[in-house]
């Protein structure tokens, strides 16, 4: 039955453009996508395997869903909160967004370019120097496998721990439990699966339905504190820098504080890993890209500024025994058990729908390093199922090691938190090598491949801040969030990441070189 698939498709892809599509089955002309896509998928060697179902909304709707910026926003407050205060939390978050617009915008100029499920690894492969593309592009995989495959607990997690708030709000008396945590983790991982494979061709649809909430639940939840909540005074908000976690400076505690807006800003790469399921990717991607980072900035910043002014009083805020800053300022709003659910769990629906967008990303980009033989087993991983369409044994793989994750935080919390939140280093180091490469190939005046999102002129400024603001805020990425840190709250992030690294590297040596040869060598240059 794949055999015949492949052949029909095959057949499909080599036929004259001029054939009438009325002529053609609804699947086979829903996997061929635009007469653009066909092109781009024949320049860079690859067989369409999988239905080209997301449009403009859907895909739009993915990217913000997953993105969830005023939801991570508000459930990651804690951080900002004790390193650098209501003024810090402000200005560092506007500052992120300015940043990662520039990252972002690069990355849309790439994924027009070659819009593929591979993305960052696929896009150094082209664009690194020659001799360094086939290792760069290997380690940049790696690192976006690591980043993603880790992210499927870092959610479930989030969204296992507002369960948890919520529960504290009705019943006092309950006391969280790690091994609760770790079954709530499961629980939200195996309702993300169903909708990556018994409901995956339904997930457009969803995307736009899910879209809805995102900003209904914002409308919702802002019009409430600005009613009902008391109010500081602006100069109160915007001008207080505090070092609530001890740095001993405040200047260092602010940039430490930088490390939730990154969180809330990260994934702008997640859309790109579906673009072998969008149709006119190279047109529509790179457009769907922007308009998420400019409406997901400007909500999660007017969210921000909303929180500051109606947080009160910081230090019983922080110390919520909901876990939650943003949670205690809601039920101090409407003095409410009721009131306070309703309105916490929209973020905690769009967390668990965020799980949902991540397995669906994760799992795209392992079948396509996969195909390209950068992991063990690629033949297992970059397999799609006839019927399903989509990589149903990566989708699998990835719910099976994510549980596996969550395990460990049964015996510690910590290094739990530690594997989970290591997704952000991996990414921002996937972005930094990818953009880098970019600036490279125009530094040193290279042709560039066509793009229907050019940058222009501007692209050599864009690039260049873009990795400059990345490579700052990749240091940060590493730092506790405590001074002199013990053992339990002592950031592992370095040491996980450099163990990672370093087996990707000996398993190149011994296996990889010889298998791996780069998404390069398979383009059709005559194309």
């Amino acid at each position: 039955m794949m055999a015949d698939v492949k052949e029909i498709n095959a057949e499909v892809m080599h036929r004259d453009s001029g054939s009438a599509e009325s002529q053609e089955s609804p699947v086979i002309s829903e996997k061929k996508g635009s007469t653009e896509d066909q092109k781009d998928m024949q320049r860079m060697g690859k067989t369409q395997e999988l239905r080209r179902n997301f449009r403009f909304v859907s895909i739009f709707g993915y990217s913000m869903i997953l993105m969830a910026t005023w939801e991570t926003g508000l459930t990651t407050l804690i951080i900002p909160l004790l390193n650098g205060g209501t003024g810090g939390a402000i200005w560092m978050f506007l500052g992120t967004a300015v940043g990662m617009g520039f990252v972002i915008t690069s990355m849309a100029e790439m994924a027009s370019m070659a819009p593929t499920s591979g993305g960052q690894y696929h896009w150094v492969s082209e664009f690194a120097p020659r001799k360094h593309q086939k290792f760069l592009s290997y380690i940049v995989g790696w690192l976006c496998v690591l980043g993603w495959q880790t992210g499927i607990p870092s959610i479930a997690y989030l969204a296992g721990g507002q369960i948890q708030g919520l529960i504290v709000i009705n019943n006092p008396e309950y006391v969280p439990e790690r091994w609760h945590a770790t079954l709530l983790v499961i629980a939200v991982a195996s309702f993300s699966i169903i909708f990556n494979t018994l409901l995956a061709r339904k997930l457009p649809l969803i995307e736009g339905v899910v879209l809805v909430l995102h900003i209904f639940g914002f409308f919702a939840i802002f019009i409430t504190l600005w009613v009902l909540a008391p109010r500081s005074k602006p100069s109160e908000v915007f001008n207080t820098f505090q070092d609530n976690a001890g740095w001993g400076n405040v200047g260092l505690s602010v940039l430490i504080g930088q490390l939730a807006p990154i969180f809330s800003l990260l994934g702008s790469d997640a859309a790109t890993h579906m673009s072998e399921e969008l149709r006119d990717a190279a047109y529509v991607l790179p457009r769907a890209m922007i308009w998420t980072t400019i409406i997901n900035s400007i909500m999660g910043f007017m969210m921000l500024i909303t929180f500051c002014f109606c947080l009160g009083d910081v230090e019983s805020v922080l110390g919520t025994t909901t876990g939650f800053p943003h949670m205690q300022v809601l039920w101090n709003a409407t003095g409410s058990r009721t009131g306070a659910t309703i309105l916490s769990s929209l973020t905690t629906i769009m967390a668990v729908f965020g799980c949902v967008n991540n397995v669906a990303t994760c799992s795209r980009q392992l079948f396509a390093f996969a195909r390209d033989h950068g992991i063990p087993f690629g033949a297992f991983l970059s397999r799609v199922q006839p019927g399903w369409d989509i990589p149903l044994n990566s989708v699998i793989v990835s719910f099976v090691f994510a549980i596996l994750l969550s395990l460990i935080n049964i015996g510690s919390s910590v290094a739990f938190n530690s594997i989970a939140s290591l997704g952000t280093c991996a990414l921002l180091s996937s972005y930094i090598i990818s953009i880098g490469c970019m600036f490279v190939k125009r530094w040193n005046k290279e042709p560039l491949l066509p793009s229907r999102f050019n940058l222009g002129k501007a692209g050599i400024w864009i690039n260049g801040i873009a990795v400059a603001y990345l490579c700052f805020a990749f240091v940060f990425a590493f730092f506790p969030a405590f001074p002199h840190p013990t053992v339990d709250l002592m950031n592992w992030n370095i040491l996980i990441y450099g163990v990672v690294v370093i087996f990707s590297l000996i398993y190149f040596f011994f296996k990889g070189r010889h298998m791996y040869v780069g998404p390069v060598e398979y383009i059709n240059k005559d194309l």
